[in-house]
């Protein structure tokens, strides 16, 4: 059995898709890379068939109709024969030694026979045209090289979450918990670490720079403007957040403590885009939206409203937006538009 799955949702993706692979096959043997062609219509599918030919233990490709990002983890998840589950996009990269720690690490858990939920390691913003490359690590808030569970982490910075480019799931716990991500929405990576949160008991933090998050690409979906465009997506997903997880119902407080704080961010970042767009119809859909975490969860809306970030965003007038220019940081710098 694989150790490893590292799905790579691949969307006309020709012209960086061969760094992000060839960073990935160091792993051997111990892994399975499944480039899913998400109905690209440039060489990616060539490509990515060439990769196979030439790893056939290794890689698997698997051509599919286009179905955005989240079908494309979810063809991933439905097809990974590994122990452990993660995603890499086609534009990002992994670094060889952290890469080589992080096996090595999950290795010792199979040989021992004993179960990991979560494995979380560091990622580095790799800005275009930035010559410091800002790290985000979880050395204040977790503990490291050992087995831990949510009662043993520390305190989250505002801006630190655990993001898509920093955890690995235990396969199975996916299908337990039963996700499955919308097609043909961006912005579905807080989806798949945060639905599973709940499940998740044993956890590992390795201190490593481990993913390569390369930003500044044009008509990237993090790209503000790009955002802004596709606010409705954004939205979208800050509901199914809710929906999908009562919050009241998460055991233990900070796990619960943390869930909220990452729920809390993400709808800074929608009220924010809306703000920031300054028109009529995205000031009515952020009306919109504290309208409907108010009316499905009450006390989950009082705890966003009278929070400092909540407070921020709904400050009224120009002062007020004015004033959301600080929510606007720090929400820079956990989505990373610019």
């Amino acid at each position: 059995m694989k150790i490893l799955s590292i799905v790579v949702p691949c969307y006309n993706s020709e012209a960086y898709m061969k760094h992000c692979i060839e960073s990935l096959l160091p792993g051997g043997e111990l892994v399975e890379i499944i480039i899913v062609n998400d109905g690209s219509v440039d060489s990616t599918g060539e490509i990515a068939n060439e990769y196979a030919n030439l790893y056939p233990s290794i890689v698997r490709v698997i051509h599919q109709e286009n179905g955005g990002h989240g079908e494309a983890v979810n063809a991933g998840i439905r097809n990974a024969k590994g122990l452990y589950f993660k995603v890499v996009d086609s534009d990002d990269w992994v670094d060889q030694n952290a890469y080589e720690k992080i096996l090595a690490t999950l290795l010792s858990f199979q040989e021992k026979d004993a179960q990991l939920d979560m494995l979380i390691s560091n990622y580095v913003y790799e800005k275009e045209g930035a010559s410091h490359k800002k790290v985000m690590k979880y050395d204040n808030a977790l503990v490291e090289d050992q087995v831990f569970s949510w009662e043993d982490i520390g305190h989250f910075r505002k801006g630190q979450y655990i993001l898509m480019h920093s955890v690995i799931y235990r396969l199975q716990l996916l299908h337990d918990c039963g996700l499955e991500l919308p097609k043909h929405t961006f912005y579905v990576d807080n989806l798949y670490v945060y639905i599973p949160l709940p499940f998740a008991e044993k956890l590992y933090y390795l201190n490593v720079d481990f993913y390569r998050y390369y930003i500044g690409r044009e008509g990237q979906s993090v790209n503000e403007s790009i955002m802004i465009k596709r606010i409705d997506q954004q939205i979208k997903v800050n509901k199914l957040m809710m929906q999908q997880v009562d919050l009241k119902k998460v055991s233990i407080f900070k796990r619960q403590r943390y869930m909220f704080n990452y729920l809390e961010i993400i709808t800074t970042v929608s009220s924010i885009l809306l703000i920031r767009s300054n028109t009529l119809e995205n000031k009515i859909k952020k009306q919109e939206l504290w309208r409907y975490i108010k009316e499905n969860d009450p006390s989950l809306y009082r705890r966003l409203r009278h929070g400092f970030m909540g407070m921020t965003v709904n400050l009224p007038g120009k002062t007020g937006q004015m004033v959301s220019l600080a929510a606007y940081k720090i929400s820079q710098k956990v989505v990373g538009f610019n």
